[in-house]
């Protein structure tokens, strides 16, 4: 409940003194005009800073007379106490009794309490001119509310106390000193971390621990990588283990486990055409035709004669190791 002013009205008894006059008077007109002023100045209360009839200064609500009597101001109408109480008093949260005139009324969020009753909800020590927290409808000293409700510390679990500086990821919180690297142990502040399952990792502890690394210079692939074989390359390692020609984006093939460029794996590991004597890689679909211990491409296996294609039809090989066709051999046999 607001403060309020309790008055007291003031009873006066108020006469006034008649002077003796000289002159003789009508004896009725001056009984009657006594008389009349005996009506009107008669017992009044001062109240209000105005003057009243005593039947005229009563309760706005139960219009019994305040003269004499303590009475309360509201919104400008006097009330008794009895009708004060009744009609404006709040009720206390904690006794469910009216919190009178005489009691200081303590108010918070629409609640009102006896100073008396103003408790914490769990140890029962006032509550007055200390801090305290609320939570359903209750309310609780410091100690009790944070060991109760306050949200606390994902690293040591102890409670955010009043002023301590939190830091948030996502749904979890740790005191300032607590959010620290899982391995080093040094605190990240204001620095990039990594996080993995429950655990937090600096930078550098996250690499040595999980960051992959190029199998071939063993250093942190970051970004770009490339795969092959299941293993992990920078960009600019995957290169032909012959010459070094980067083959990321490039058409390549492999030998013993090491990968190669078309070209270097050519020159090196493939078969040669009979006919032209360039490497056959197969790379890239290629075909190409054997015969024994030799080999042609598609295109380069034709007639020695007469330069038909051969593939897919039947040839004969003269004494010159040549191919040729049924119908050039035919020839070449009639002719001799």
């Amino acid at each position: 409940m607001a403060d309020v002013d309790v008055m007291q009205s003031v009873d006066i008894k108020k006469s006034k003194k008649t002077k003796k006059s000289k002159k003789e008077v009508n004896i009725e007109e001056v009984e009657s005009e006594l008389a009349g002023k005996n009506d009107q100045d008669g017992e009044y209360t001062k109240a209000m800073s105005k003057d009243w009839h005593s039947g005229h200064f009563c309760c706005w609500n139960c219009d019994e007379s305040l003269t004499g009597q303590r009475y309360v101001l509201r919104d400008e109408h006097p009330y008794c106490i009895k009708c004060y109480e009744s009609v404006f008093a709040n009720t206390c949260e904690e006794c469910s009794t009216l919190i009178g005139i005489d009691s200081k009324d303590l108010s918070y969020k629409d609640k009102h309490w006896h100073e008396a009753c103003f408790l914490c909800n769990m140890c029962r020590v006032s509550l007055v001119d200390k801090q305290f927290g609320s939570k359903a409808d209750k309310i609780y000293c410091g100690n009790c509310y944070d060991s109760q409700f306050a949200s606390r510390c994902d690293g040591c679990g102890e409670v955010f106390r009043a002023g301590t500086k939190k830091m948030e990821y996502k749904t979890r919180q740790w005191h300032e000193k607590c959010f620290c690297c899982c391995v080093c142990k040094t605190p990240i502040g204001t620095k990039s971390f990594i996080p993995r399952e429950q655990d937090i990792y600096c930078a550098g502890c996250y690499e040595d621990k999980f960051a992959t690394r190029c199998i071939k210079c063993k250093k942190v692939i970051t970004t770009g990588g490339v795969t092959y074989k299941n293993d992990p390359w920078h960009r600019e390692c995957f290169v032909c283990t012959h010459c070094e020609t980067p083959l990321a984006g490039q058409r390549f093939t492999s030998r013993d486990e090491k990968p190669y460029c078309a070209d270097c794996f050519g020159e090196l590991f493939a078969k040669r055409c009979t006919a032209c004597t360039k490497p056959i890689t197969g790379i890239g679909g290629t075909r190409f035709i054997s015969f024994e211990d030799r080999h042609w491409h598609n295109d380069c296996f034709i007639c020695g004669a007469c330069k038909t294609s051969l593939v897919g039809r039947g040839f004969i090989t003269d004494e010159e190791d040549d191919i040729i066709c049924p119908d050039c051999a035919k020839a070449k046999l009639m002719a001799s």
